[in-house]
């Protein structure tokens, strides 16, 4: 994880689609439905607000790019399960080989090969190249500045009233 990412430590729902490059309603429906989670911070009752951790970031751009290469949601739910299952919250930790109905993790260049040897329309995925992407997209992100008054947004603070009283 880069150095920008360890200093957020979370991001609100429009850094995360920015980051992840999809709709609020796709964020939305993968949470709500259990796909993902906002392990930051849950939304807890009107008003609150989901916040996704670094992790989770990982997780979306891996269900993004599942999706994009032509897998099915449900196939791509039981991806998912397959990896928390094996991995826990890391997913990063191991290169992931879809082939057919079938999933596997690969750490080594020769599980990989014996992977990618046992079918003709095998989907390799790299980890590492997904990690790439999200810090890109994190560091390219506007820093989400804490809404002030318009008073003080629009106005240095130099320690001196502006007001003058009279003697």
């Amino acid at each position: 994880m880069n150095d920008q990412a360890q200093i957020a430590g979370d991001f609100s729902s429009p850094q995360t689609i920015e980051i992840i490059g999809i709709t609020y309603r796709q964020l939305d429906y993968w949470t709500r439905t259990g796909l993902v989670r906002s392990t930051a911070q849950a939304a807890v009752g009107s008003g609150s607000r989901r916040r996704y951790s670094y992790n989770d970031l990982l997780e979306l751009k891996l269900i993004k790019r599942l999706l994009d290469e032509g897998i099915a949601l449900q196939r791509v739910r039981e991806v998912f399960d397959y990896l928390r299952d094996e991995l826990g919250e890391d997913v990063a930790s191991a290169d992931l080989v879809i082939n057919g109905n079938q999933s596997l993790l690969v750490r080594t260049d020769e599980q990989i090969l014996d992977a990618l040897r046992q079918g003709q329309g095998a989907l390799y995925l790299r980890m590492e190249g997904l990690v790439e992407e999200v810090d890109a997209a994190v560091r390219e992100l506007p820093v989400e500045i804490e809404e002030a008054p318009p008073a003080e947004a629009s106005s240095p603070q130099t320690g001196v009233g502006t007001a003058q009283t009279g003697s």
